[in-house]
């Protein structure tokens, strides 16, 4: 498989004797010392981000960047863009230069071996999946294959590489339909779709894996309704076909992609008759998969512990809307429909537990959350579509030249953006679509380089 590096300006000042060098100067290069001696982690520690070109992937990694972490992201692109990974190292200043891209499967276990092999990852972050409810139910298999498959392949390459840190992105799923609100940690689980049972799955495998070897330190993150963007507007939601969520259906209707809103429900016993959701800020959740990193770096001893991520407060469809509409300014057409079949009249977090441990709330409100996702709507009325077609030339150039078989790099520099994209392939393929390339230009830390 091919692999794809994003940096910023100034990796770019690296020369390629550099970087086939080894050379210090390259910032992509140094090998630290990633423990203090308070067992704190230092702020170079490396953290591998799977899912990390997507929804919430990309702004927690531009958090983490921002926090001082050395950020790799892996990402299949299935269902995301590689634009967010650019203008994460954009929205990151100089910290960018500690993100680094890689196109990878995880279902390709031969091709994320090779990335362990070289890169010392401290603790890994995992988002990758598909995350669809109706297409899973139409295609059971495909979700079971992509999420739970590539996760075992993650644990399985994690536990041989001696990296026993990870925090899983689960979701509220898999509650099902709640007897009770608040949701709490401890409640009875009953995923009611392939996609909620593929994250069930995935947490029961996690707490299986911490039974058997207690060196693991293991958090699993239910978060319920993720809305909203980055305040600047250059990432956010960009959903591939038709939207999963509310808010992306909502701010297509505000820019005119859609004729109408179409509310699923309107007689259930709440205070406008629509559903009640928890709906959270991604900055919020963002910073909660940041609190859960810390947790498990600062824990001496093992564990797997689970957490709500939510407000703790729910709120009707046409509340969401009415935001939304003081946010753009304009009133948006909606169309009353029945219920759908399954679908619950009111869920929301506790999160109590998540205070306690993590010492993490969410913060933002409905105003914030609307304001936020329609700034991102008005900039980028097309999602990253139009840049994505301005490169698309380019990286036909770039890939044609690493496909060669020469094993060279091929570069080409983004349009505006400030990043380059390095695509590497290797001489000896693992298959005949290729590797990941050779990583000898990344640390390791497995004795063979010097600790700087």
């Amino acid at each position: 498989m091919i692999g794809s590096l994003v940096t910023t300006p100034a990796t770019i000042a690296a020369s390629s004797e550099d970087m086939a060098n080894g050379s210090p100067q390259n910032p992509l290069l140094r090998v630290c010392n990633t423990w203090l001696a308070n067992g704190r982690p230092a702020a170079e520690a490396t953290i591998l981000v799977t899912g990390g070109a997507g929804y919430i992937g990309s702004h927690t990694c531009v958090h983490l960047l921002l926090e001082g972490y050395r950020v790799v992201v892996v990402d299949n692109l299935d269902n995301s863009s590689e634009q967010a990974v650019k203008r994460v190292a954009e929205l990151a200043g100089e910290n960018g230069r500690n993100l680094t891209f890689f196109k990878v499967d995880l279902v390709e276990k031969e091709t994320l071996e090779e990335l362990f092999n070289q890169i010392h990852f401290d603790a890994v972050i995992h988002f990758a999946g598909l995350k669809a409810v109706g297409e899973s139910v139409k295609f059971p298999l495909k979700y079971y294959q992509n999420n739970v498959t590539g996760t075992l392949n993650l644990l399985e390459v994690m536990s041989d590489h001696g990296c026993k840190k990870i925090v899983f992105s689960s979701s509220a799923t898999v509650y099902g339909q709640p007897k009770r609100v608040p949701c709490t940690e401890d409640d009875e689980l009953h995923a009611l779709n392939p996609y909620g049972r593929t994250k069930l799955y995935i947490e029961r495998a996690l707490q299986d894996v911490y039974t058997a070897d207690a060196a693991w330190s293991i958090v699993l993150l239910r978060y319920f309704n993720p809305v909203g963007a980055h305040p600047s507007g250059r990432i956010g939601e960009d959903p591939r076909g038709i939207p999963n969520n509310l808010m992306p259906f909502i701010q297509q209707v505000a820019v005119g992609r859609r004729t109408h809103l179409s509310v699923f429900g309107s007689d259930y016993p709440t205070r406008d008759g629509t559903g009640v959701r928890d709906y959270i800020h991604v900055m919020d959740l963002a910073a909660g998969h940041a609190a859960a990193l810390r947790r498990i770096f600062t824990c001496q001893a093992g564990g797997c512990d689970v957490y709500n991520l939510g407000t703790g407060k729910g709120t009707t469809v046409l509340e969401m809307v009415a935001g939304f509409e003081r946010a753009c300014g304009q009133k948006l057409p909606v169309k009353l429909c029945p219920r759908r079949p399954g679908d619950c009249s009111e869920v929301f977090a506790s999160t109590d537990k998540a205070q306690r441990d993590l010492d993490w709330r969410a913060t933002r409100t409905v105003e914030d959350m609307c304001q936020d996702q329609w700034n991102w709507a008005r900039q980028n009325p097309m999602g990253y579509a139009a840049d994505e077609d301005s490169e698309e030339g380019e990286d036909s150039v770039a890939e044609g030249n690493a496909a060669n078989g020469t094993g060279s790099l091929g570069v080409f520099k983004s349009r505006g953006m400030g990043c380059r994209k390095v695509s590497l392939i290797s001489i000896s393929p693992i298959s005949s679509c290729g590797s990941l390339g050779s990583l000898d230009d990344y640390p390791r830390l497995d004795g063979q380089h010097k600790i700087l």
